[in-house]
C-alpha cells in the first residue's frame, strides 16, 4: 500500500500539539525525529537507545513525520493540518521553521523503522519502560516495569512531560490511593501509579484510539482490574472523589479543568500536571491558586515544566 509521508520540521515545544493534530487528521503514526538526541549523554547500562545515524535527524529543531493514506481527499487533508498548526501560533506556541513537505513511501518501510529507536529506558528510582518486543531482565528486585506497546500513535513513555510525571507519582502516591488520570494516553501513567501502590484508577481521554490503546497496555501489564479505562471529557461529569489526579496534557488544556479538579479532590489531594512548556508555567500556577490550590512542587526536565498542587 502506498502511504504519504507528511514531514514537519518544528520545535521541541510543538511536538505534542502538532501531534494531537496529526492523529486527528487520521495519520497511521507519527514519528519524532528531534537533533537533541544526538547530543544527549545516554548510559548503556539497561539497553538504553545508542548509536544514532546523525542522518536521521535534522541539524536542530524536530522533524515531526506523519503517514497519511493517499487517496482523493489527500490534498483536503494536508490543507487541513497546515491551517490547524498556523493556528497553534494563536496559543504563543513557537512553530520554528514550521516547513512542512510530502513524499510517498511504501508501508514497509515505516511500520517497523521507528522501533529501533526504543529501547528499555529507567525513567525513575523504581520504574523502567520497556516495550513488549524487547527482552528485559530487572537489575533490582525492587524494580517496576512497565511494558508497552504504543504502536504508531503514542509516545514511547520516555518524553519528559512523563518522566516527570511518574518520578512525581513515584513521590505522592500513598498506598490504596485512588487516583484519575486525565488523558491517559497509551494508559502509562495509569499503569505506573497502579505498580507504585494505588488501589484504583480511572483512566480518562476523549480519543477512542487512545481509549483501545490504554486497556490493551494495561492488560498487558496485568493491571486491568484495578484500572477503568472510560473515553471522557476531561473531568466533564465525574463525581468520585480521588486521592491524587495526574494530567499530562497541555498548559491550555489544564487550564480549562483545574477548578473540577480541586472540586473532585478528597482533602488534601495531590494535582499533579505535566506537559506545561516554559512559557506557560506561570500562567498554570497562577491558575491552580486561583482555584483554592497551594503548590508544593515545581520541575523542570528540559523545555518541560511539572507543577504539582495540593488541595
Amino acid at each position: 500500500m502506498k502511504w504519504s509521508e507528511l514531514c514537519i520540521h518544528t520545535t521541541n515545544e510543538a511536538i505534542e500539539p502538532i501531534s494531537n493534530i496529526l492523529h486527528e487528521a487520521g495519520a497511521s503514526g507519527v514519528v519524532i525525529e528531534d537533533s537533541e538526541e544526538l547530543d544527549r549523554d545516554r548510559s548503556t547500562d539497561l539497553g538504553e537507545m545508542y548509536e544514532l545515524d546523525p542522518i536521521d535527524f535534522p541539524e536542530e529543531g524536530v522533524l515531526l513525520k506523519a503517514y497519511l493514506p493517499m487517496n482523493s481527499f489527500l490534498g483536503e487533508t494536508v490543507e487541513q493540518i497546515k491551517q490547524a498548526i498556523n493556528n497553534l501560533l494563536l496559543y504563543d506556541i513557537d512553530l520554528g521553521t514550521n516547513q512542512i513537505t510530502l513524499s510517498e513511501v511504501n508501508e514497509e518501510e515505516w511500520a517497523t523503522a521507528w522501533k529501533k529507536y526504543y529501547k528499555p529506558v529507567k525513567i525513575s528510582e523504581k520504574i523502567t519502560i520497556t516495550p513488549t518486543w524487547e527482552t528485559y531482565t530487572p537489575v533490582s528486585s525492587d524494580e517496576l516495569i512497565i511494558e508497552l506497546d504504543p504502536g504508531m500513535a503514542f509516545g514511547t513513555g520516555t518524553h519528559p512531560t512523563t518522566v516527570l510525571s511518574i518520578q512525581a507519582l513515584e513521590r505522592y502516591i500513598k498506598p490504596n490511593d485512588s487516583v484519575i488520570d486525565v488523558g491517559t494516553g497509551s494508559g502509562v501513567l495509569s499503569i505506573a501509579s497502579v505498580l507504585l501502590g494505588a488501589n484504583q484508577v480511572s483512566a480518562f481521554d476523549l480519543d477512542e484510539v487512545a481509549v483501545n490503546a490504554a486497556r490493551i497496555n494495561t492488560k498487558i501489564n496485568k493491571v486491568h482490574n484495578q484500572i477503568q479505562v472510560k473515553q471522557n471529557n476531561l473531568l466533564d461529569h465525574i463525581d468520585e472523589k480521588p486521592d491524587l489526579i495526574v494530567a499530562n496534557i497541555l498548559a491550555e488544556i489544564i487550564m480549562r479543568f483545574e477548578k473540577d479538579a480541586f472540586r473532585l479532590l478528597k482533602p488534601e489531594g495531590i494535582f499533579i500536571t505535566s506537559g506545561i512548556i516554559q512559557a506557560k508555567k506561570e500562567q498554570v500556577k497562577h491558575a491552580l491558586v486561583d482555584a483554592g490550590f497551594r503548590i508544593i512542587e515545581v520541575n523542570q526536565m528540559e523545555d518541560w515544566i511539572c507543577i504539582i498542587a495540593q488541595k
